[in-house]
């Protein structure tokens, strides 16, 4: 099964950048897709599908871009707001299979990102 943990968040004022970097290990059967999640309700900020498909939330507005590479997937975000100050969470949707195929989620305890005026 699969584990992840993000990093990057931090301190920044209105108009900087961050990269967050979420690192994955264990074992995935298909990786349907992954993404970034913020705030309490774990709000969609970005998700990449397994096709190679972006998708972002409306509030974006072209700012952030998803990506993975080998060493894992990050978030890159430029022109932050302070309506952008969250914690972000990181999250792997995959099928596991033994005998069984199961569907789940990993998620990892999130990363804290504030954005001052």
């Amino acid at each position: 099964q699969v584990e992840v943990a993000e990093s990057g968040g931090g301190l920044v004022q209105a108009g900087g950048s961050l990269k967050l970097s979420c690192a994955t290990s264990g074992v995935a059967t298909t990786i349907n897709h992954v993404g970034w999640y913020r705030g309490q309700r774990r709000e969609l900020v970005a998700r990449l599908s397994s096709d190679g498909t972006a998708t972002y939330a409306d509030f974006v507005e072209g700012r952030f871009t998803i990506f993975r590479d080998k060493n894992g997937m990050y978030l890159q975000m430029n022109s932050l707001k302070p309506e952008d100050t969250a914690v972000y969470y990181c999250n792997t949707d995959y099928v596991y299979c033994a005998d069984l195929c199961h569907p789940l989620d990993a998620w990892g305890q999130g990363t804290l990102v504030t954005v001052s005026s």
